[in-house]
């Protein structure tokens, strides 16, 4: 469910920061689509994955890979990209409510209401949209659903192992220190840029898989006695370190009165590109 999760998120911002002309965002999430592909064709051949949701993922990371390369490079056309748009806006509304739903069974009962609902809602906004019969409230909320959704779909990833090792502790015994240590670290060297372009969904997400999973799964692995104590802590202070010094140095390039003020500028103030 995680990985899933993840991969959509992953995939979902890819098409973002292609818009946005990011090449090094991009080239992040890409990787991340990759890497979690390949732990999925891995579950699919232990029989651990259903093959016809194999399959849907293979076909939407394929296409998600090729829209968004001829993308960046102009070789595709608008209306092609905006239904390719439509398309992730509405799959990621949809997938977003199913999964979080999905993530505490069995203490909720089996249903594909949510998604359905979510589904009906967003297929009739974007079609709303494309027929300029929104109010233009509606018009920059829609703008922006498609990121939204897949940051959130991106953080919600972390939330379900969390989740899952809560619950069902011995399941912390698969999990590697090291991957969770290299999601951690990619997702901290992404912070500056989005702090310093004042990108508040890209710093959401970004803070969100650094902090959660990244350190919020360390944690649950501390608690549990699955690492060391000097890993732990080391960990959390280099964490610690790196956001302090990105504050310090954000507040100097943009010669800010206090290191807190980057923040105060991000979500309050100006948006910088």
């Amino acid at each position: 469910m995680g990985l899933l999760t993840g991969l959509l998120g992953n995939l979902s911002l890819l098409s973002y920061f292609a818009g946005k002309k990011e090449k090094g965002a991009m080239i992040v999430q890409a990787v991340g689509v990759l890497s979690t592909f390949l732990v999925q064709v891995q579950l699919a051949i232990g029989g651990a994955m259903p093959v016809p949701v194999f399959i849907a993922t293979a076909i939407a990371v394929a296409f998600g890979y090729i829209l968004n390369f001829l993308n960046y490079n102009n070789l595709l056309s608008i209306g092609l990209w905006r239904l390719w748009q439509d398309a992730i806006t509405i799959g990621g509304v949809s997938v977003l409510p199913q999964v979080m739903w999905s993530t505490f069974d069995p203490y909720l009962p089996p249903s594909l209401l949510p998604g359905m609902i979510a589904l009906v809602t967003a297929s009739v906004l974007v079609l709303l949209d494309r027929m300029k019969r929104l109010p233009k409230q509606m018009e920059s909320f829609m703008g922006g659903l498609a990121a939204w959704s897949a940051t959130l779909l991106f953080m919600w990833g972390p939330v379900a192992q969390m989740w899952t090792n809560i619950v069902k502790p011995s399941n912390i015994q698969g999990l590697s220190v090291f991957t969770i240590l290299l999601a951690m670290i990619g997702n901290s060297l992404l912070l500056p840029r989005a702090l310093f372009t004042r990108d508040v969904m890209w710093f959401t997400g970004s803070s969100w898989g650094a902090l959660l999973q990244g350190w919020g799964i360390l944690l649950t692995m501390y608690i549990y006695n699955c690492i060391s104590s000097s890993i732990f802590l080391g960990v959390s202070f280099a964490l610690a370190l790196w956001l302090g010094g990105m504050l310090v140095m954000d507040s100097k390039a943009y010669s800010l009165p206090s290191p807190a003020n980057p923040l105060v500028d991000l979500f309050f103030g100006s948006r910088r590109t």
